[in-house]
């Protein structure tokens, strides 16, 4: 498989760490620009601070880590400690970590990282809130022929909303960038509740991370432990869904997951189901197809790359 360049954009959020650990464990066929992260799971203080606590927990010293906007483009702030604790990786160590925050902002960076490029040569991975992607395609639309596609984490169609009843918490979170985003024009997959919650960390596959036998494998199991007891609680399963890491599995295992090209519009008006995301599946409307819709995964097979991709860290 052909070197894939990819920029991901995050929340740090148990599930983004992961995601995070997954990508670094690929490192041959991912070359990885920078991580910028975003306001969304916790407030942006802590989501920068948890990207590059997790760069160093992987051994990763060469990534720049830069920090976002910390609000929505027009909506107050939603936060999620309620799912993922106070700190937002809860179930590891929390400490002020020695990579350092990258002093540009993320937004210029991701523009300048994509108007320095070849056109269809860059793979966006956001797995949190589309604030920095939306802002950055408002700000310099020239950006976007570089973009080769847009691999996100968000929405929700058969499986209903786990923030409101119609809304995923990214897209609720800044809806109008998750609009602008799902209309610019370039190749996007979505990776929505649909398949997030067939990927169910039980307590075998939890336990399995330990088996690995290193120190990540350790700390995936813990973060684990405490990401899962507020989805064990809400769904009454046996695990949780584990979202954000579908995306990185897509670039590297897409046989994997199955999807349909469908067409899909963001609800930026209405309070009642602010942040749906409106996914025309059989082609009932006249609009064209905007994205690839990802609706089955191999579950097992997920969790063996996962496995095998942590057990190269430290």
């Amino acid at each position: 498989m052909a070197r894939k360049t990819i920029l991901i954009d995050c929340d740090p959020g148990q599930d983004d760490a992961v995601m995070l650990l997954l990508a670094f464990g690929a490192r041959d066929e991912l070359d990885i620009l920078g991580i910028t992260t975003v306001a969304g799971n916790v407030p942006l203080a802590k989501t920068q601070r948890n990207a590059r606590i997790i760069c160093e927990l992987g051994g990763v010293t060469d990534i720049p880590v830069f920090a976002g906007c910390d609000r929505p483009m027009m909506r107050h702030l939603v936060t999620a400690e309620h799912v993922h604790g106070r700190e937002g990786i809860d179930g590891t160590a929390i400490y002020d970590p020695t990579l350092p925050l990258q002093t540009q902002h993320a937004v210029d960076f991701i523009v300048d990282a994509l108007m320095k490029a070849a056109d269809d040569s860059i793979t966006l991975v956001p797995t949190g809130p589309l604030t920095n992607i939306g802002m950055a395609i408002v700000r310099e639309p020239r950006i976007l022929p570089k973009i080769r596609e847009i691999v996100l984490m968000g929405g929700a169609m058969r499986e209903g909303g786990n923030t409101t009843p119609s809304a995923e918490f990214n897209i609720y979170v800044d809806p109008h960038a998750a609009n602008i985003v799902f209309r610019c024009g370039r190749p996007i997959v979505v990776m929505p509740l649909d398949v997030t919650h067939q990927v169910i960390t039980t307590g075998a596959r939890v336990e399995s991370f330990a088996n690995i036998g290193n120190v990540t494998g350790n700390a995936v199991k813990a973060m684990m432990e405490f990401y899962n007891r507020f989805d064990e609680d809400k769904y009454g399963t046996d695990g949780g869904p584990l979202h954000d890491p579908c995306t990185i599995a897509y670039l590297l295992a897409p046989d994997l997951f199955s999807g349909k090209a469908v067409n899909v519009t963001v609800e930026t008006q209405s309070e009642l189901t602010m942040g749906a995301t409106v996914t025309d599946f059989w082609r009932v409307t006249e609009r064209g197809h905007n994205a690839t819709w990802i609706h089955g995964v191999n579950a097992d097979g997920f969790f063996d790359l996962l496995n095998q991709r942590i057990a190269r860290l430290p």
